[in-house]
């Protein structure tokens, strides 16, 4: 009988393995072995405020378990449409994120007559982070303390009122101030959270809206004051802050929710998506997760990738209502 040796079979079953590795399509094998190389995370507004906080950290974190860097590049512009339609336009390979507020994916489908991008069609949601309760401020010259107190101080004086982008939660609760309180607040967007505090620290703008740790320097040196709380509840970080809700304020509109959502191009594989939803989420109780937690004022953990999509259409059914009714068209 003849004897095979066993060095044989070895070799024999090591060349089908690579045959079989090299019959895998591309893409499952790139799948297989990700990530080989550095992640970028567009962050679709400027640098400065919570979403871009946000990207920081966690992608800090999850570079750290992936072994591999992730660099995050800002693109502002346009209510973050710019940054948004890059990735729409990325190969879905699992190299390239969008980090970003909830706002650019519902609220734009209304404000924009084109995105360049089909929020729906074109991206796949990984992770959500809450946004948090994001406080009503008025600068130190305006002698007011309540929301009824700003409504009867915009009757007599002009009034710029802070938006981080059209559309956004600021740009909905001072619209919707105006329609049913017949003032004539002006919003003012800006590229993002950071240059609106700014211009709030200068005293060019009278009040605005916006993230805890993005406006807590001006709260702690005296150049702004908080009145209300636009949210479903209140927030440990100034848990004597009263909702809007509970200074007699029941519009939808003034009891506001939404997330900082990670999201990849349709197509990226699903094992891919997986594990960066997971890493996102292990972010929230890392060490610097958790201070980014205490800084920003934040209490909600992350949402999976499943959670995330059925938050998604829940977000747009009771946004859309409320953005429609701005009457907002912008190029």
């Amino acid at each position: 009988m003849r004897r095979i040796r066993r060095r044989s079979l070895v070799q024999g079953a090591s060349l089908l393995a690579g045959a079989g590795l090299l019959s895998m399509p591309a893409a499952v094998r790139a799948q297989a072995a990700w990530p080989t190389r550095t992640i970028t995370i567009i962050v679709n507004f400027a640098p400065g405020g919570l979403t871009d906080g946000i990207a920081r950290v966690f992608g800090e974190y999850a570079s750290k378990k992936l072994g591999q860097q992730i660099v995050i590049d800002n693109k502002p512009g346009a209510g973050g449409n710019i940054g948004a339609a890059l990735v729409a336009r990325a190969a879905p390979d699992g190299y390239t994120f969008l980090h970003t507020v909830s706002g650019t994916m519902v609220q734009n489908r209304v404000l924009y007559s084109t995105l360049g991008f089909d929020p729906d069609k074109d991206f796949v949601p990984v992770s959500a982070t809450s946004s948090g309760e994001l406080p009503v401020a008025v600068h130190k010259s305006v002698p007011v303390s309540s929301i009824a107190e700003l409504i009867d101080y915009a009757r007599r004086n002009k009034v710029s009122f802070g938006s981080w982008a059209p559309g956004s939660a600021a740009h909905i609760v001072c619209a919707k101030l105006n329609e049913l309180y017949g003032l004539q607040m002006e919003v003012v967007h800006y590229r993002g959270e950071g240059p609106m505090w700014q211009d709030m620290g200068s005293g060019s703008l009278q009040a605005a809206m916006g993230s805890y740790q993005a406006l807590r320097p001006l709260l702690v040196n005296g150049t702004i004051r908080l009145i209300a709380l636009p949210a479903r509840r209140r927030n440990a970080k100034f848990a004597d802050l009263p909702t809007m809700t509970e200074q007699g304020y029941t519009h939808a509109a003034f009891s506001q929710f939404g997330w900082l959502g990670l999201f990849a191009p349709a197509g990226t594989p699903p094992d891919v998506v997986r594990r960066m939803s997971a890493l996102w989420v292990e972010a929230a109780d890392s060490e610097g997760g958790r201070k980014m937690y205490d800084t920003f004022g934040l209490h909600e953990k992350p949402l999976t990738h499943e959670e995330m999509a059925a938050d998604y259409e829940r977000l747009k059914a009771r946004m859309l209502p409320l953005v429609r009714e701005l009457g907002v068209k912008l190029e």
